[in-house]
């Protein structure tokens, strides 16, 4: 949906927002979206399938259309006769921010309302989030395991790009840590497209039960590993041949996010390969990241950083890896190997 937009318009959007939603909730309830993106399909076709009146469905559209989701084109003054067509992509675009397993869904049980209208107060350090409401890392058991569903629902787009790549990633490789790797959902998904890995994870010791759990649900009784230790406490445990950082060099300072890869370097076999997965900062990145921007305005202990994409494959030239790669997807994967 590329569309630029005047500032006062974009104002307009932004204000009538719970109105936008209504309208892209209706269309993928209706299966209006469907028919949107096998079109062009004239306004009177589209009524008379989904038995609603032209007039007003010609108004619904326009909703559409102010939000950049349709194309328009109207020949002559019947408005029968105009036809429409989505934006490629729009009905799972819609699905994934909107449907009833979206990642919003469960953003929105955050309690992101305590600064909801406060925030010049939360600025000034005035209002934020217990140590009940949100803590980080993680101080309770519960809070781990909240806290690690949470981050395993949003694995979508990696795992879309895991998949597309699985053959140049995981074909001549044997062991996997995955580092930070939450409750090991992301481990089994790439268990499910590289029969010759085992692959371990590599987090807080709170966290091994989970990972056997995800283990007995993901059916991988063999090759799905725990290793408890913290990442920010000593050295990466040794023995792998690919290493993967997914979602866990943002949360730190630089020379935090430094001192991880070259300690990745350290412990990667010879011609080891280290995968790197990150919302790079990009307008899309920033717009999908916006809840917790927003929330985490609320929490001095982190940050949650968009770097541009340089910063890191920079870092690993930096640091002494080779063959320095960036492979397109949802989320775009940087890879590296350490000299054999």
């Amino acid at each position: 949906m590329n569309v630029t937009l005047s500032p006062r318009a974009l104002m307009s959007l932004l204000v009538n927002g719970p109105k936008a939603v209504d309208v892209l909730e209706t269309a993928l309830a209706l299966g209006l979206l469907d028919a949107l993106e096998a079109g062009p399909v004239r306004l009177d076709a589209l009524a008379d399938r989904f038995g609603v009146r032209p007039l007003r469905l010609y108004k619904f559209l326009d909703c559409l259309e102010s939000l950049g989701c349709v194309t328009r084109h109207e020949p002559d003054d019947d408005i029968a006769g105009a036809t429409y067509r989505a934006v490629p992509g729009l009905r799972d675009a819609v699905l994934a921010v909107v449907g009833p397993d979206a990642i919003e869904r469960d953003r929105d049980r955050y309690p992101w309302r305590l600064l909801h209208g406060r925030l010049a107060e939360s600025l000034r350090g005035e209002v934020g989030m217990s140590d009940d409401d949100f803590a980080w890392p993680p101080k309770t058991d519960a809070q781990t395991a909240d806290f690690e569903r949470s981050m395993a629902a949003g694995l979508g787009p990696v795992v879309e790009t895991l998949r597309r790549h699985a053959d140049r990633l995981w074909s001549d490789r044997r062991r996997l840590l995955d580092v930070g790797g939450g409750d090991g959902t992301l481990a089994a998904y790439i268990l499910d497209t590289a029969d010759g890995l085992r692959a371990d994870v590599f987090n807080l010791p709170a966290v091994a039960p989970l990972v056997a759990a995800t283990r007995v649900d993901r059916r991988h009784p063999d090759r799905l590993g725990f290793v408890g230790g913290d990442f920010l406490a000593g050295p990466l445990p040794t023995g792998y041949d690919a290493m993967a950082f997914v979602r866990v060099l943002h949360d730190w300072p630089n020379d935090v996010a430094r001192r991880l890869v070259e300690q990745a370097y350290a412990a990667l076999e010879p011609g080891g390969l280290l995968v790197i997965a990150e919302e790079f900062r990009t307008p899309d990145r920033l717009a999908v990241q916006f809840f917790w921007s927003y929330f985490l305005i609320g929490v001095d202990s982190c940050v949650s950083r968009l770097r541009e994409v340089e910063f890191y494959t920079g870092l690993l030239a930096e640091v002494g890896f080779t063959r320095v790669a960036v492979l397109p997807g949802g989320w775009e994967l940087v890879t590296a190997y350490k000299p054999g």
